[in-house]
């Protein structure tokens, strides 16, 4: 397809390297800290964002891509615009509408309203939760393996988003402050508050270009306590990731041409 050619071209030119050895100077972490006191963050989510490679860096970023198997998702950070690229078929938001283009009827399985940004935002985690008209609460802690891990959850005001709804709650490594797990809810289908949470945990992660993202997801189940037990199914992994400050063409986003 040609907007995957196109992604191929700007990542060559841009060249965003992985290092996981690479660290953000003092000088950095200073100005971060004072971001973050800026926006008034929780004083431990501070933390989480900046073990994750600091809320300035991705402030700076312009678009970031990765690959679920075949499809590649793209995102323009700074208004959302996605495209999710796949051989048989692709989908996205271009600013105004969600769309679907099919190399064959019913080719795509799922609902693009609803698939279109979902991985977007669980691998765009924990930066996506410094989005604008959410409110912080800190939660009781889960426990798996003998830790205890200390958690926020994130709602949103009315009016926010497709699914306003929606609760996250990040739980993060009382020692690092590293995210480690996510329980969210889907109101996508009821349009209506819930207490049913799924969760994540965050295996693997690895440095893309200073920010520390998802490389291994795994779905868990929970016990009566909403503690994680085992894994509900395989790990999910995300590879050939991007982080640039260039941008790409509004065109890119749109629908192609039939």
């Amino acid at each position: 397809m040609k907007k995957f050619i196109l992604l191929v071209i700007t990542i060559t030119i841009v060249s965003c390297k992985n290092d996981p050895k690479k660290k953000s100077s003092n000088k950095e972490e200073v100005k971060d800290t004072k971001e973050v006191k800026k926006e008034n963050f929780p004083k431990e989510l501070g933390k989480v964002f900046q073990a994750h490679g600091g809320i300035n860096a991705w402030r700076k970023a312009q678009v970031l891509s990765f690959n679920k198997g075949e499809e590649v998702h793209t995102t323009d950070l700074k208004s959302r615009k996605i495209v999710v690229n796949h051989p048989k078929y692709s989908l996205g938001f271009d600013g105004k509408v969600i769309w679907l283009s099919e190399d064959e009827k019913g080719v795509f399985k799922g609902n693009p309203e609803f698939y279109y940004n979902l991985y977007f935002y669980f691998y765009a985690m924990p930066f996506v939760l410094a989005d604008d008209g959410i409110i912080y609460e800190k939660v009781n802690a889960i426990s798996f393996e003998g830790t205890d891990f200390p958690g926020y959850k994130i709602s949103y005001q009315a009016n926010v988003g497709t699914s306003p709804d929606d609760n996250y709650i990040v739980y993060y490594n009382p020692k690092s402050y590293q995210m480690e797990w996510l329980a969210y809810t889907v109101t996508f289908n009821s349009k209506e508050p819930s207490e049913n949470y799924n969760l994540i945990k965050y295996n693997k992660w690895e440095n893309v270009n200073g920010l520390v993202l998802p490389k291994e997801i795994t779905w868990y189940k929970k016990d009566d306590a909403g503690n994680p037990t085992e894994p509900a199914r395989p790990a999910t992994e995300f590879t050939l990731p991007l982080i640039s400050q260039a941008k790409l063409a509004d065109s890119f986003y749109e629908k192609p041409s039939e």
